[in-house]
């Protein structure tokens, strides 16, 4: 099993967020299952695991979509294509260039709860509860880490959540706020994708207003020169750059 399906199996441990422990064995075929914890620390059963995994399946888009740099990146590079006013690149190129990006910035974090959290967990030298504590800790550095004050404060007044420190606050908290940001963050920078390409289509508008070719759509002649434009300037190297620059 590779790493990332690891990780994804750890994922549904994180989900679930309780104990289980090893089916003890039974005559005949009824499953029997041991809630008494013993030395050894907690572990799942085959089947439990199973189960996990097929709930896993389920929810992990809303997973990566919600709690990774999935969401700024794919509204982001929306914004280009609407700006730009054409139909290239397709939506599944886009989807497909914003999960490539995220496995690329999100790679280290899943590194260090692979190896600090899934590993010893799957060696047996950590409970499930100690390597849920250390996964959600580094998946909150970093949503923390993208995460406006004010946002995070708005997201405990409506939860009535006293004060605490913020590597104390609740993870309940800590996705909304994230989430709030990821979308602020990412229209902010879709405006400024856009002026470039508004100032063109001003220009055109306003030369075919002058030259007295009002029935001429200012779109038709103006897609020319965004594309232009976006070519000279190597537009999709800047546009990922500042992506990834932006998570740093």
């Amino acid at each position: 099993m590779s790493k990332l399906l690891k990780l994804l199996c750890f994922g549904a441990l994180l989900f679930a967020g309780q104990q289980a422990f090893c089916a003890t064995p039974a005559v005949g075929p009824s499953l029997s299952i041991n809630i008494n914890g013993g030395n050894a620390p907690a572990d799942f059963s085959v089947a439990v695991q199973l189960v996990l995994f097929m709930t896993l399946l389920s929810v992990a888009p809303s997973l990566v979509i919600l709690m990774t740099s999935f969401t700024r990146i794919i509204i982001v590079l929306s914004f280009v294509r609407n700006a730009i006013g054409v139909s290239a690149p397709s939506s599944q190129i886009i989807v497909g260039l914003s999960l490539f990006l995220t496995f690329f910035l999100m790679g280290p974090i899943w590194e260090k709860i692979y190896d600090q959290a899934m590993k010893p967990y799957m060696e047996e030298k950590i409970t499930s509860e100690e390597a849920l504590d250390i996964g959600s800790q580094h998946m909150k550095r970093f949503m923390l880490r993208q995460t406006r004050s004010h946002d995070l404060e708005f997201f405990l007044e409506l939860s009535k959540t006293a004060p605490t420190d913020v590597k104390n606050l609740p993870i309940r908290v800590v996705i909304p706020a994230f989430i709030i940001s990821e979308l602020r963050t990412a229209f902010q920078m879709g405006f400024m994708v856009f002026v470039p390409f508004l100032v063109i289509d001003f220009l055109i508008a306003s030369t075919l207003m002058s030259m007295g070719m009002m029935m001429m759509p200012p779109a038709i002649i103006a897609l020319p020169f965004k594309l232009l434009l976006f070519v000279l300037v190597d537009g999709w190297y800047l546009i990922v750059k500042s992506l990834v620059q932006s998570f740093s």
